[in-house]
């Protein structure tokens, strides 16, 4: 026997409402009795990761983040031949932008000769809420895909092709993984810990950039710390750069090296000790 209809909206119900799994009938557990978590899957190689750059408004033209279909550039979809007649289309592309971004970016569809130029212009608009004869269309933002989800299909898409008016997302997509860095232009990370850890090579962190900045009350270095040039705020000119913690001291390993290093002994005298390599 086939799953019932209420059967698969209240899986759908309990799974999307709630983010819980179902595990008995509706009768028996309501939604809120479900006790198992089940969050949707956020896919890390598929998140937008520059989505705060879309623009609230869809842009007259294609840009680096958004690529836009309007007028010539509208995009003819293909029947799915799997589905019945006419009742399914498909652009053939994903990520499409959805109205959550802004109310524009709601596409527009129209129907029209096959390989109209510009089917805005010289075909017929069709409305997602239909035309009163109860053929409304869906369309599938992340798929591409547009349904004509009311009971009937729309007289004008008979011996015509549907074209699609809209923007899709084509930033950067993805996070880090274990394979790969991810590159953040002129973001902030905030994190009370940045660890690095690799058994198997050197692992390092770099960070680059006229205008690269770590702020921290207090940054610690727990093993060695490579710095090409040392610039310390409020120097003076000539100043002198010291250990003055009891029992501790600035230490120097540079074997060959000559010169002199200034130290502050244990007992506070201040004395000027030969560079000759080693640690001092």
């Amino acid at each position: 026997m086939a799953i019932s209809d209420s059967q698969k909206v209240d899986y759908l119900w309990k799974k999307l409402g709630y983010g819980k799994a179902k595990t008995d009938t509706n009768a028996n557990k309501k939604a809120p009795n479900e006790a198992i978590d089940s969050p949707l899957l956020m896919r890390g190689d598929i998140i937008w990761a520059q989505a705060d750059l879309i623009p609230s408004t869809i842009p007259n033209a294609t840009t680096t983040h958004v690529r836009v279909y309007k007028g010539t550039t509208a995009i003819e979809t293909t029947e799915d031949n799997t589905a019945t007649a006419n009742r399914t289309w498909k652009t053939g592309q994903t990520d499409w932008i959805p109205t959550q971004f802004g109310s524009t970016y709601l596409v527009k569809v129209y129907t029209d000769s096959a390989g109209a130029a510009n089917a805005p212009s010289t075909g017929t608009q069709l409305f997602a809420t239909g035309s009163g004869n109860d053929d409304e269309w869906f369309f599938d933002y992340e798929a591409g895909v547009l349904h004509f989800i009311g009971s009937n299909i729309p007289s004008s898409v008979s011996g015509k092709k549907v074209f699609i008016e809209g923007a899709r997302y084509i930033g950067t997509k993805g996070i880090a993984s274990a394979n790969n860095m991810t590159t953040l232009g002129a973001k902030i990370v905030q994190a009370n810990t940045i660890s690095m850890a690799n058994t198997t090579s050197t692992s390092s962190l770099k960070i680059t950039g006229a205008n690269s900045t770590v702020k921290s009350a207090n940054v610690v270095i727990e093993k060695v710390a490579t710095i090409g040039e040392l610039r310390l705020g409020n120097h003076i000119d000539n100043g002198v750069l010291i250990g003055r913690t009891f029992n501790k001291r600035v230490g120097f390993v540079a074997p060959g090296s000559f010169g002199t290093v200034f130290q502050i002994a244990a007992n506070g005298t201040p004395t000027f000790t030969n560079l000759t390599g080693g640690t001092y």
